[in-house]
């Protein structure tokens, strides 16, 4: 066995998994995995750069990780910097930065590794289900993108198209510096539209239609499951794997943005960095439903996390 660790560092939010694998296998045993939300893509939608805000918000979840790191005495580690990083006229202070704290270089990777990252982590478990039909569609809505991947046990197709909750509240429910609550129908009208047309370019690659399972990934996805399963907290375990179905996540997606900051924030299963946001995640899951003709999308808890650490490992062999 292998110890490694993996850190996915997205627009929204980081992420650590400390983890023993099998380099024959990749199977992986869970020693350590958490989340924090450290908006690092705020507003590089809008400036083309990372706020010295968010860089010290992203250092600081560093200098708790590589304690966590040291504490489990991982053998190798390797971090994955995704959108918000690729899209950042100023990324080098933030490559020095994790360089200095975790002693590795960030790998800044592109919507196709990502795509790849994820599918693996996403359906390695998948596989053998009988009750679930191949060929997968493993959607991965994250803050800045959304990574589409259709495959059998490998990919076939993948695109990595620019639309996130964080990127998508900023650019349609923001006014005069601050989160519209809740959203006018045009401002509704206007995100639906960008997401749509990004629809049409990821349908220009993969076939989203042809998928016989939806895989849905992220905070965005499974935030949508602990509401739709009424948890009294966010529970992992009653998540992975649940199924959703489009008319719920419509019902909910519906509410979402029709809600004040204050009714979103007071459900119990949602996390304090997901409430201005989870309104235009939802809506992007929805509108993906809604384009394949999905009836329900399995939630997974495993995602990118699990395929750089897989990936990781299988590098020893």
């Amino acid at each position: 066995m292998t110890r490694v660790a993996a850190i996915d560092c997205g627009t929204n939010s980081i992420r650590l998994l400390v983890a023993d694998a099998d380099p024959a296998t990749g199977e992986l045993t869970d020693l350590d995995r958490r989340m924090t939300i450290v908006r690092l893509g705020q507003g590089v939608d809008r400036t083309g750069r990372l706020a010295p805000e968010a860089l010290e918000r992203t250092f600081a979840a560093c200098r708790e990780y590589a304690e966590v790191i040291k504490e489990h005495g991982a053998e190798r580690l390797r971090f994955a910097a995704t959108s918000a990083s690729r899209d950042a006229g100023n990324r080098d202070v933030f490559v020095r930065g994790v360089l200095d704290i975790l002693g590795v270089e960030p790998e800044v990777i592109t919507g196709d590794q990502e795509a790849e990252f994820s599918f693996t982590g996403a359906t390695k478990e998948l596989t053998g289900r009988a009750d679930l039909h191949r060929p997968f569609l493993v959607v991965d809505i994250g803050g800045g993108s959304t990574e589409f991947v259709v495959g059998d046990d490998h990919v076939r197709a993948a695109r990595s198209v620019d639309v996130g909750c964080v990127r998508m509240t900023e650019r349609h429910l923001v006014r005069d510096g601050a989160v519209t609550d809740p959203p006018a129908e045009e401002q509704i009208a206007a995100m639906r539209a960008d997401i749509e047309a990004a629809l049409d370019r990821a349908e220009e690659t993969v076939p989203l239609r042809e998928a016989r399972t939806l895989v849905g990934l992220a905070g965005s996805v499974t935030t949508v499951s602990a509401i739709a399963q009424d948890l009294p907290g966010y529970d992992s375990a009653a998540i992975h794997h649940s199924r959703v179905s489009r008319d719920r996540v419509r019902g909910i997606t519906e509410w979402l943005l029709r809600s004040t900051h204050a009714e979103r924030a007071a459900v119990p299963s949602m996390h304090p960095g997901r409430v201005d946001v989870i309104g235009a995640g939802a809506l992007v899951l929805l509108s993906i439903m809604e384009r394949t003709g999905a009836e329900e999308v399995v939630v997974s808890e495993h995602d990118i996390l699990d395929g750089i650490a897989y990936f990781t490992a299988s590098e020893v062999r």
